[in-house]
């Protein structure tokens, strides 16, 4: 099955859901940033949280940022999201190998780190970008990203989110819930909530059995009548481009251009997000050092 995202609404309308399908993406970011195992699950769990808050952005070309600075050995776990829930991420260092928890589950917050912020950064094409920060709980990512609903946009929140890697280090199963109360929620309808996840298996464990995240949202909410909103297809998508990597090269100024025109009588750029090089000759950064110039720049 691929990968799927699903928005959803209790009947009484007391509580709002979305639950995502990410196996394939987390593969892709694998497969791309060579990730270790517990990297592989720090960057699939950021790019399910962040997919699942990117979807609910309203504007085309409105993007949702997640940022994990732990003070770990991972370095940061960036993911970003349109507002379709298409993702792209990285982490500061791919190659890191801890051990296994005492439980024998890959130590996530071990590598993300516990002292550190999370902050999420909202462009909704406005002149300055909605951002928010609070301290890490305990960089295991789900609960980090229901502290930061609770705490800046004062809205309860529960997440759940795991990456299920194989021996061989591929992906076997990826996603995660973002359970959210809605005003007029009583005790009860937070008792009922608080249940069905405690009650329920782990996410991996979930979606392993049964890929489509409509399940994984009806296991949760099992106290619950739901009705489906909509569901979606999502993807690693990077927007990474020539013309954009270019657009970059000139922001930089012709005084930096004709330095790496001597250094190297070039230019490479890597994409972060997806690991393309964008090659420039040396004619071509003297043709745009002489544009510049023309402008005055």
């Amino acid at each position: 099955m691929n990968d799927r995202i699903v928005r959803a609404i209790t009947s009484d309308g007391l509580v709002k859901a979305t639950a995502i399908c990410s196996r394939e993406l987390t593969e892709r970011a694998r497969a791309i940033h060579h990730l270790s195992p517990v990297a592989t699950a720090a960057l699939g769990r950021a790019l399910s949280g962040a997919s699942m808050m990117g979807s609910a952005l309203k504007g085309q070309g409105e993007s949702l940022t997640l940022q994990i600075k732990g003070g770990g050995p991972l370095g940061t776990v960036l993911a970003v999201s349109d507002a379709e829930g298409n993702v792209r991420g990285y982490v500061g260092d791919p190659t890191v190998e801890l051990p296994l928890r005492e439980d024998g589950k890959l130590d996530v917050g071990g590598a993300v780190g516990h002292g550190g912020t999370l902050t999420v950064i909202k462009d909704l094409g406005l002149k300055e970008p909605y951002v928010g920060t609070i301290d890490l709980l305990g960089g295991e990512i789900a609960e980090d990203i229901a502290a930061y609903f609770v705490e800046s946009e004062q809205i309860p929140s529960a997440c759940g989110l795991g990456v299920l890697v194989d021996r061989d280090r591929s992906v076997l199963a990826a996603g995660g819930y973002l359970i959210q109360l809605l005003p007029g929620a009583t005790e009860d309808t937070i008792a009922k909530v608080e249940g069905g996840i405690y009650a329920a298996p782990s996410v991996t464990s979930i979606l392993k059995d049964d890929p489509d995240p409509v399940h994984l949202l009806k296991t949760v909410l099992s106290d619950f009548e739901l009705e489906i909103l909509e569901t979606d297809p999502v993807e690693y998508r990077c927007y990474c481009s020539r013309e954009r990597t270019e657009r970059a090269l000139l922001s930089l100024g012709s005084a930096e251009l004709e330095d790496m025109l001597r250094e190297r009588d070039g230019a490479e750029l890597t994409c972060q997000f997806c690991d393309k090089v964008h090659v420039f000759s040396g004619d071509e950064l003297r043709a745009m050092i002489a544009d510049l110039k023309a402008k005055g720049k």
